[in-house]
């Protein structure tokens, strides 16, 4: 008797409008609002040129609440702040 594959349903992401290409002082970063299908929150993603990621670790009532934290984050930190290395947890690689 085989193995038989598993099927795994995953949900859909909904990407809200408020998101995109996001341009200040000549620095560019990718903000990402979305949400699971089927669900009432939304959580705040920014993506800057080298490739980080930075997550909010807390959900959003709704994509506005969520496009008001990325303000308020350039607002009060700058565009740079997308940028601090202490911001980044590095993963674990493997060794050669």
């Amino acid at each position: 008797m085989g193995a038989k594959p598993m099927t795994e349903i995953y949900p859909n992401l909904v990407y809200s409008d408020l998101g995109g290409d996001f341009n200040l002082d000549g620095i560019t970063v990718k903000v990402l609002i979305v949400q699971l299908e089927g669900s009432s929150e939304w959580t705040l993603e920014v993506r800057n040129s080298k490739g980080t990621s930075i997550v909010w670790d807390e959900a959003f009532a709704d994509d506005r609440d969520a496009y008001d934290e990325f303000k308020r984050q350039v607002a009060d930190e700058g565009m740079k702040s997308f940028f601090e290395e202490s911001n980044v947890i590095p993963f674990s690689r493997p060794r050669p």
